[in-house]
């Protein structure tokens, strides 16, 4: 799987794109690219993505727990992976930072990301 950055492909210096080195590099890609994604807005994959980017709809006392509910049915296919938390930035430019916890068995993970 292809490594991605901030929305774009991470070029691996030699003129092509980085590949993910490890098995769990590659989960918390997909878990990123899941996550990312407007949920609905692939025709042929309706359940893909998430509801995050609705987040800014909602009240900021409904936004925590509704981002962990959002953050959790996108990721309920990769069974492996559990939210454990969801902490969310100050919107800046248009944008909400959050930071999704992720558990896989024993291992800790935190997948970064900012919402529009």
């Amino acid at each position: 799987m292809l490594k991605i950055r901030n929305g774009d492909y991470v070029p691996d210096g030699t003129g092509g794109l980085a590949r993910c080195e490890s098995a769990s590099e590659e989960l918390l890609q997909q878990a990123l690219l899941r996550l990312s994604a407007h949920r609905g807005a692939l025709p042929f994959w309706e359940d893909f993505g998430s509801r995050l980017w609705q987040l800014g709809r909602l009240s900021a006392a409904e936004r925590p727990a509704a981002a962990k509910q959002y953050a959790a049915e996108s990721l309920a296919d990769l069974e492996e992976l559990s939210v454990t938390g969801v902490t969310l930035g100050e919107p800046r430019d248009g944008a909400l930072p959050l930071t999704v916890e992720l558990a896989c068995g024993d291992e800790k993970y935190a997948v970064e990301l900012a919402v529009r």
